[in-house]
């Protein structure tokens, strides 16, 4: 039996111990936003962070994530209410086919707290374990600096 902390929430659950964070996820506890894109790490789809840190999920084993909090973009909105960078990549079109659209809001949000979305180049670096393709990158930097900037206006920052 395994407790794994997902989004505020305590779910227990038996899991193989070769189980992979992704899979315990999609499968066991049926949250689908993650994405299952290459399943080697190559494509960023399954960004999730743990303990507030973001961690490839397919890389990642379940039981190594026991005791730890698990944020995946189920647990970014807050009810009905989207996170800033959400509601960017809404707004600026950041997405064509959707399918890298989690693990890409997921990196974009951290990227910005840990201070590397101060440019379009510094972005495309720190972001570039994420992968889309459908080459929608234009797109997506310019809901990065949108939702920077409403990130920060929301924390009583200047942009």
């Amino acid at each position: 039996m395994a407790t794994l902390r997902v989004n505020g929430h305590e779910h227990f659950t038996v899991l193989e111990p070769r189980t992979s964070l992704l899979d315990a996820l999609r499968e066991h506890l049926h949250l689908t936003g993650t994405k299952k894109g290459c399943d080697q790490g190559g494509c960023g789809a399954c960004t999730v962070w743990v303990d507030n840190r973001r961690v490839l999920s397919c890389l990642t084993l379940a039981l190594a994530a026991e005791g730890r909090e698990i944020t995946t973009i189920e647990g970014v909105a807050d009810g009905e209410d989207l996170h800033p960078m959400q509601r960017a990549f809404l707004e600026a079109d950041g997405f064509q086919c959707g399918y890298c659209t989690p693990g890409q809001i997921m990196s974009a949000i951290k990227c910005v707290e840990e201070g590397h979305a101060e440019s379009d180049a510094e972005t495309a670096e720190w972001m570039s374990g994420n992968i889309c393709r459908c080459a929608a990158y234009q797109n997506i930097r310019e809901a990065v600096r949108s939702g920077r900037d409403a990130m920060r206006e929301a924390d009583g920052e200047r942009p």
